[in-house]
């Protein structure tokens, strides 16, 4: 049992480390005063939660690191998270970097990139976007008004005639002269002025270009300004218009129910709400440090960061977290809580996003709740499967041995938390060695980690259970864990007619001579079959990258002279094996550290291997 001690706590400013069972770490804080933040904690007036309770009855040790200044403190806490893991900090369940746009202007003829990285290169990043769908939207628009390459340029004059976007009209050929570079930039400029929410200024230049070309009788260039101008007025009457001042802003609204907290993030660009993303957080802390740890967990990534980010109340280190989101993006950044006006206005528009988010996901929530319900049911486990981990394993004639492990949380794919396993100790096509060895790994992984997953699918019938059985049994797990192996459905015997029948998906059980089968087309049995099948396709695309890796290397490796490095390096110059094969010898011999001879070899022995 774990006896506090305040006087044992320096008063500096600084992180500390709560720590479990055999010294692991589960929660990770700051604080402007070790001493007092800690005090808080165990006196008896502090915070009495359940969840604060449940927390400090698992401590069994503290340690503080002490800093000189409060945003020293904020940095190292971002860093021993990312490194510890500590179960009860925030987690974002969707933990990943948001989709930009990506503009650079010092480009020969600038194209707009789709990436995930924010860096601070010289080039233009607009955005973020909280989905695909909604990047693409805004591609589709942007290339149906102003039609910029969507191809490298060096792939696309190595073609004999344009690609198909531009016969199409949404690509405008500076590969192949079909624009001057003098077009091509208005054409860059027009893109960047939209994309910055600067609609009014594009609209002006356009009516100025239709004009010109309408006085000069160019019609047919006049026409296409024209459809330019109708598209840019149809983009911008469908977009929400917020007077909230200039510059691009994030705004969080808040919502508390219960044990839990959903916070909502409107993205405002140029006075525009471009896009709306959500989170669901469990209520283990002060709504002070879960606003502050959120902030830092969301911004700790390479995402554009705004002039201003709007909150519903500002934490006691908005300073320290305004000046590290100011270095973090290269220029300042203001955090603010307005008190009235537009930005009120905003934050509160937020905060209702927030409520609704929440109601929705509790709806869904009680959905899944009940399929799982009856999952347990009918598959006679003895605990609730919060968590079910299903297991695959793919190869091909024993080559690549694969495992991979899909996971649900409460019903929902935790993507996250899925992995493979690369097969160390089985030589062929040993499939029930292979998957012993995947279980054996995760699961003693999960005992270290105190991860144990409620129930374990398996994607096979009796051999596929037995050998979790065995898994079970040797680290001492049997009856914790619940486990049950899904056997795919077969054709019928003795099928008359044209129709194809199938017989149903059976649900083995251990101990059990019969299978389960669950009623077809019921939401239990859909769970737990696209569970199996993400856990199949998951393996097979990870032996697929392999399998092609493996190609990649063979083709080139085999080769005389050709090692491990000149072959990363043919791959980096050319970029791909397809363009190395396709490459003359000319443009062989030009690439730098190549000696001819070898270049000559390489080309020679490309165009005389059989093909496979």
């Amino acid at each position: 049992m774990f006896s506090f001690e305040a006087t044992k706590y320096p008063t500096a400013s600084g992180v500390y480390l709560m720590k479990g069972e055999e010294g692991k770490v589960f929660y990770v804080g700051k604080a402007k005063n070790l001493r007092n933040r800690l005090r808080s904690y165990f006196s008896e007036h502090g915070d009495n939660r359940p969840q604060i309770r449940f927390l400090l009855k698992r401590v069994r040790d503290i340690e503080t690191i002490v800093t000189d200044t409060e945003k020293e403190a904020l940095i190292l806490e971002n860093t021993l998270i990312k490194k510890y893991r500590p179960r009860y900090n925030i987690n974002l369940r969707d933990d990943k970097t948001y989709l930009s746009l990506r503009l650079d202007p010092r480009e020969e003829f600038p194209m707009l990139q789709l990436v995930r990285r924010v860096k601070r290169d010289g080039a233009l990043y607009f955005g973020p976007y909280a989905s695909s769908a909604a990047v693409r939207a805004t591609l589709k628009e942007i290339y149906r008004i102003f039609p910029l390459r969507r191809h490298p340029l060096k792939t696309c004059r190595k073609r004999s005639r344009p690609c198909l976007y531009y016969q199409i009209g949404q690509c405008s050929g500076p590969c192949h002269g079909k624009i001057s570079a003098a077009d091509y930039r208005r054409l860059v400029e027009g893109a960047r002025a939209l994309l910055s929410g600067r609609e009014s200024e594009v609209v002006e230049s356009l009516r100025r270009q239709m004009a010109a070309a309408a006085d000069r009788m160019a019609f047919e260039e006049a026409a296409r300004l024209r459809d330019q101008l109708r598209a840019i007025e149809q983009t911008v009457e469908r977009q929400k218009v917020v007077e909230s001042g200039g510059g691009d802003q994030d705004v969080i609204g808040l919502h508390r129910e219960g044990g839990e907290v959903e916070l909502a993030i409107l993205f405002v660009r140029e006075g525009k709400v471009i896009d709306r993303r959500s989170y669901n957080l469990e209520w283990r802390l002060d709504e002070d440090e879960l606003l502050s740890s959120f902030l830092q967990r969301f911004y700790g990534r390479e995402v554009c960061i705004p002039d201003r980010v709007l909150l519903p109340f500002l934490p006691e280190d908005a300073e320290v977290l305004s000046e590290w989101l100011g270095e973090q993006r290269g220029r300042k950044v203001q955090v603010l809580a307005p008190a009235r006006g537009a930005r009120r206005e905003l934050v509160a528009l937020a905060a209702r996003n927030a409520e609704e988010s929440f109601r929705e996901r509790g709806s869904r929530r009680e959905a899944r709740q009940s399929v799982l319900e009856e999952i347990a049911e009918r598959l006679h486990l003895s605990r609730f499967p919060r968590r079910i981990e299903c297991f695959d394993i793919s190869n091909v004639q024993g080559r690549h041995s694969v495992g991979s492990m899909a996971v649900l949380t409460d019903g929902e794919p935790d993507k996250g938390a899925y992995r493979h396993f690369r097969i160390r100790s089985v030589e062929g096509s040993d499939d029930y060695a292979s998957l012993f060895e995947v279980l054996k790994r995760r699961l003693e992984r999960a005992v270290r980690e105190d991860n144990l997953p409620d129930f374990i699918l398996m994607d096979g019938g009796k051999g596929q259970l037995s050998v979790l059985g065995r898994v079970l049994e040797e680290l001492g797990l049997k009856g914790h864990i619940d486990a049950a192996g899904i056997a795919k459905s077969r054709v019928q015997a003795n099928v008359r007619g044209k129709m194809v029948e199938r017989s149903e998906e059976r649900f083995f059980l251990p101990g059990r001579k019969n299978p389960v089968v669950l009623r077809q087309g019921s939401s239990a049995l859909f769970m737990l079959e696209r569970l199996r099948d993400e856990a199949h396709r998951f393996a097979i695309t990870h032996h697929r990258k392999l399998r092609r890796r493996s190609s990649l290397g063979s083709t080139l490796e085999d080769i005389p002279g050709i090692g491990e490095k000149r072959r990363k390096a043919l791959l980096r110059h050319f970029g791909s094996l397809k363009a190395v094969k396709a490459a003359s010898l000319e443009e062989l011999r030009a690439m730098p550290g190549l000696p001819s001879a070898l270049a000559e070899s390489l080309y020679h022995a490309l165009h005389t291997q059989k093909p496979s």
